[in-house]
């Protein structure tokens, strides 16, 4: 999960810093699976179970998919090799662990060779509802499953590859804005309705509602430029959802040469996350209650 704002420098995961940098260069640890406690197995089981009862009918047909041919249920926390052994027979990737926030490069490195890396750690129990960093139920429960699928596979791993060549640009804070706004918060028009894909919106119990049902955030057609331009929220639910038509449109962005589009975009004006614009393809033109609420409390 990748995190940037003004204030802060891009970020994935927990352990930021690299006081914090385990032994192998590429960050990468082992999961001990065995080192799992009863109470950490529980509060998977927790996590998993209600997610679980939520997803039907409001995560896309490719999420559902993938979770039931995953070695993946309510019981424990998965291993992550028996996962890798599915993902490398369908698409080539791997699962490997990691104590959490890596430094930029390693993170799009692991990518652009199909590697996710996923946190290591559970949340506790006193943090089943919010957590900022993401830990192994965001990476594995939220990510994992849209892996098995050949267009993000390989959206994925473009993503990695145009991530080493944005942070050489300087130019990383715009690409984050698309993988934001689709790898972790996009949403997709099924035939049936309007779905999830994003990580961060299928591992959230309560922003599983709020994405594709309140009356409050925007829902807009993705356009690419508009995107980059737009900042997001990392610290409450998102005021404006971009969806895609299909998920194959994810192909186009994964073959565009994004150097001419940041140089176009340099010194253009930057949106604020609840911004609706003239051009906007608007599916739904939110109320704002959410965060006029929470503005008006003090909170946001």
């Amino acid at each position: 999960m990748l995190q940037t704002s003004n204030t802060a420098p891009a970020k994935h995961g927990l352990a930021a810093g690299t006081g914090h940098a385990p032994a192998r260069p590429d960050w990468t640890i082992d999961q001990d699976w065995g080192r799992y406690t009863a109470e950490e197995h529980g509060v998977w089981r927790t996590l998993f179970e209600r997610q679980s009862r939520l997803l039907p009918g409001r995560a896309c047909d490719e999420f559902i998919r993938g979770m039931q041919d995953l070695p993946i249920g309510p019981e424990q926390i998965p291993d992550f090799e028996q996962m890798s052994k599915v993902l490398r027979q369908r698409t080539g990737w791997e699962v490997v662990a990691v104590p959490g926030l890596v430094p930029d490069d390693v993170f799009f490195e692991h990518l652009a060779n199909r590697r996710f890396p996923a946190g290591q750690f559970i949340r506790k129990p006193h943090e089943l509802d919010y957590l900022e960093e993401p830990d192994v139920f965001h990476d594995v429960f939220g990510h994992v499953p849209m892996l098995m699928n050949p267009v993000i596979a390989d959206y994925i791993q473009a993503y990695g590859e145009g991530g080493l060549k944005a942070n050489r640009l300087g130019m990383l804070e715009k690409l984050a804005r698309v993988y934001w706004y689709t790898v972790e918060f996009g949403l997709v028009q099924q035939s049936d309705g309007l779905r999830i894909y994003g990580a961060g919106i299928a591992s959230s119990f309560s922003e599983t509602r709020f994405a594709v049902e309140d009356e409050s955030p925007n829902r807009v057609r993705f356009e690419l430029a508009r995107v980059m331009q737009t900042h997001y929220r990392i610290d409450d639910f998102q005021e404006t959802y971009f969806v895609l038509g299909h998920l194959d449109e994810l192909l186009e962005l994964a073959r565009i040469d994004f150097a001419p589009l940041y140089q176009r975009l340099a010194g253009a004006p930057e949106h604020e996350p609840g911004d609706v614009l003239p051009g906007d393809a608007v599916l739904t033109r939110g109320s704002g209650h959410y965060h006029a609420a929470r503005r008006n409390a003090g909170t946001a």
